[in-house]
């Protein structure tokens, strides 16, 4: 029976096509990875925590919580070839299980709907930001004018909508253009091109900025520093920031050719994804100590601080802008992977068009993003459980719905599915095999688990 399973599972086909090559896939993963938690998030994260002894936490996380997922998510998703809710149904079913399971791959479908509903308007303030550096906005600035001119932007909710729009249309062209003809071309190019401005600033950041003091915060262990809610603040950032349990990924591995190693390309996007985020750190905090300001600033250091810090510096309109470029292609390539598992379930349920999908979700996701749009501005009073509208959905879905997403996706690939099935998408019952079991089956669950309940606060202050 089990060996039918396996040969009835190789002839399946994706709908969608497939990638072109493991680069490819590489290159897409790593796009829809990489986004604004390595650039904008990580860096305060870790300054807030202390620094050395928080990214080295965070990159033991990685290997032991985040990769092990990972493999599964992208498993489950070329074993089933469909969109995450059809995918895990059949195997569900498949595996002698319940068809009940995609209902996990629905709560990811959502989840990636409701991220970038308010990920697209983070991601628009960025598209202005590119104009303001342009224009010379920060030339000469003082702390006091450019937190004033962050404010008095994200209080024009006309202004927001613009950018919000902006950033929706150019994500839906993508995905209405399919998997080679859209998503491979767009991650052909603004990978390459993000890590290219990457290097760029990193050149611009040993040249004008303290790189001593801000190698010596990102690499020297303080572990007076490290509490044991930073430690799960770092698990939690290992997970979240490689874009794990909301359908990306395993929709992604829907299009990964047979031949493709699942433990080899789950390693490259785990080495690029945490290269970028400490890439990230060292652009930025040089910059910040150069200027005598706080690493520990909170979700301002890059809508704030920098502007500020580059203000400063030679060429640093110029430097300003480029920045602003990279984390709007970062963002741009995190979007793109968000919205494809809903495009697909779309076209493979009610039987749309790639193009009629696309407009259809990206309308939704542009209607939804008026919440947040207006969380800043017209109802920033309207308040509710978690606070604004963009509280409430950021806190639903990172606290909530993507851990939960993580949990049940190392259960299934761990607990339900077989033995000889997992084997089979991992290129059989090595080492790497029964280290992945081990790590999905316990380690990954456990941190997962400390992590959600760490997020809706029913565990102690461990600190």
């Amino acid at each position: 029976m089990l060996s039918n399973q396996a040969d009835g599972s190789k002839k399946r086909k994706s709908l969608h096509g497939h990638w072109s090559s493991r680069m490819a896939f590489v290159l897409a993963v790593t796009g829809s990875a990489v986004g604004l938690g390595n650039v904008w998030k990580f860096p305060y994260v870790a300054g807030e925590n202390g620094g050395g002894a928080f990214v080295l936490v965070y990159l033991a996380c990685v290997i032991l919580v985040g990769m092990p997922v990972m493999m599964s998510e992208i498993l489950i998703g070329r074993r089933g070839r469909r969109n995450p809710v059809a995918t895990m149904k059949l195997l569900g079913e498949e595996e002698g299980s319940s068809r009940h399971w995609q209902w996990i791959g629905l709560a990811g479908v959502i989840a990636g709907i409701l991220i970038l509903s308010f990920y697209s308007v983070v991601a628009g303030w960025t598209l202005a930001y590119v104009l303001k550096s342009l224009t010379g906005a920060f030339a000469g600035a003082t702390g006091e004018s450019v937190a004033a001119q962050f404010n008095l932007f994200v209080g024009d909710w006309r202004w927001v909508t613009l950018c919000h729009t902006v950033f929706m249309i150019v994500t839906i062209f993508v995905v209405a253009r399919g998997v080679e003809r859209g998503l491979e071309q767009a991650v052909r190019f603004m990978v390459p091109a993000l890590l290219g401005l990457m290097v760029i600033l990193l050149g611009y950041s040993i040249a004008s900025g303290s790189f001593g003091a801000g190698l010596e915060f990102m690499f020297t262990p303080d572990f007076s520093k490290l509490s044991w809610d930073s430690a799960l603040d770092a698990m939690g950032q290992a997970f979240f920031t490689l874009s794990i349990g909301m359908g990306a990924i395993m929709a992604y591995g829907a299009y990964l050719p047979e031949e493709t190693s699942i433990s080899g390309a789950s390693a490259a996007v785990v080495v690029a994804d945490t290269s970028i985020a400490i890439l990230a750190g060292l652009i930025i905090f040089p910059l910040v100590f150069a200027n005598a300001l706080d690493p520990a600033g909170g979700p301002g250091l890059v809508f704030q601080t920098l502007p500020l810090a580059l203000s400063q510096m030679p060429a640093g309109a110029f430097f300003s802008t480029l920045f602003f470029v990279l984390l709007a292609f970062a963002a741009w390539t995190s979007a793109i992977g968000l919205m494809e598992p809903a495009v697909a379930w779309i076209v493979e349920h009610f039987n749309r068009t790639r193009a009629q999908a696309a407009v259809m979700v990206g309308g939704l996701i542009w209607f939804l993003g008026l919440g947040s749009v207006l969380s800043f501005n017209v109802l920033s009073e309207f308040t509710f459980l978690q606070g604004t509208i963009y509280n409430n959905i950021d806190y639903l879905t990172s606290n909530v719905m993507l851990p939960l997403g993580g949990l049940f996706i190392a259960v299934f690939a761990g607990w339900v599915m077989c033995r000889n099935s997992t084997a089979d998408e991992l290129g059989g019952a090595g080492t790497v095999y029964r280290f992945w079991r081990f790590l999905t089956r316990f380690v990954a669950p456990i941190g997962i688990l400390f992590v959600f309940l760490k997020a809706v606060g029913l565990l102690p202050d461990l600190s």
